[in-house]
């Protein structure tokens, strides 16, 4: 058997061992650089997947704001179309009621003139009777216009806003029934309302029995 040496032997003594290890190291250099550029692709597809996810967020949050602004602006077309509904509809209720305390307050002033102007009776005038029962008649109609106001404005009873509704509006046309008084001296100018004319037929039926006499 022969027997040879290392410096003796040459790469042409073995031609297919070199090509088999150029052959494996062309195949790492290009599994490197298909390791490389899959790198660069994931690298890549990472940065558009996070682009992606940006645009994403932003289109969610613009389709949350125009349904916050959808529902919020037909919120407002409803609660502002029936809160100015509810103040023309309370505002319309005041005026009437300053127009009829308006009524009220030309009736009281009325009242209070011919009160003011009674003149005092004296008894050695020869008609003082009869001026005497015109001033009863005067004062039981200043009564009268005085107690139909109280009727129809608590206030004058001495009720404030916070023991009572302060200013009770009249009873409206189509209500049936009476609001039900709610003290006794209320109740009280009720049966002076309600039998005042038996009282003024009473008085005038004095009076001319005292003229006859």
């Amino acid at each position: 058997m022969a027997v040879f040496d290392g410096p003796d032997l040459l790469e042409e003594d073995f031609p297919a061992t070199a090509k088999g290890a150029t052959l494996v190291n062309e195949d790492r250099e290009e599994l490197d650089d298909q390791a490389s550029s899959l790198q660069t692709q994931l690298a890549n597809l990472n940065r558009a997947r996070d682009k992606l996810e940006r645009e994403k967020a932003t289109v969610e949050e613009s389709r949350r704001r125009f349904s916050e602004f959808q529902t919020g602006r037909e919120e407002m077309l409803h609660e502002l179309t029936r809160s100015l509904g509810l103040l023309e509809e309370a505002q319309l209720d005041a005026q009437r009621d300053a127009e009829q305390m308006a009524r009220s307050m030309d009736d009281l002033r009325d009242a209070l003139g011919k009160v003011d102007a009674l003149v005092e009776v004296d008894t050695h005038d020869e008609d003082w009777k009869v001026l005497l029962t015109r001033n009863l008649t005067t004062i039981e109609n200043a009564r009268m216009e005085l107690n139909s106001a109280r009727l129809k404005w608590t206030l004058l009873s001495g009720l404030r806003d916070d023991e009572g509704q302060g200013l009770a509006a009249p009873a409206q046309p189509g209500q049936t029934g009476l609001p039900m008084p709610k003290s006794f001296g209320q109740l009280c100018l009720w049966g002076l309302a309600l039998t005042w004319p038996v009282l003024l037929i009473g008085a005038v039926i004095t009076a001319v029995l005292l003229l006859r006499g």
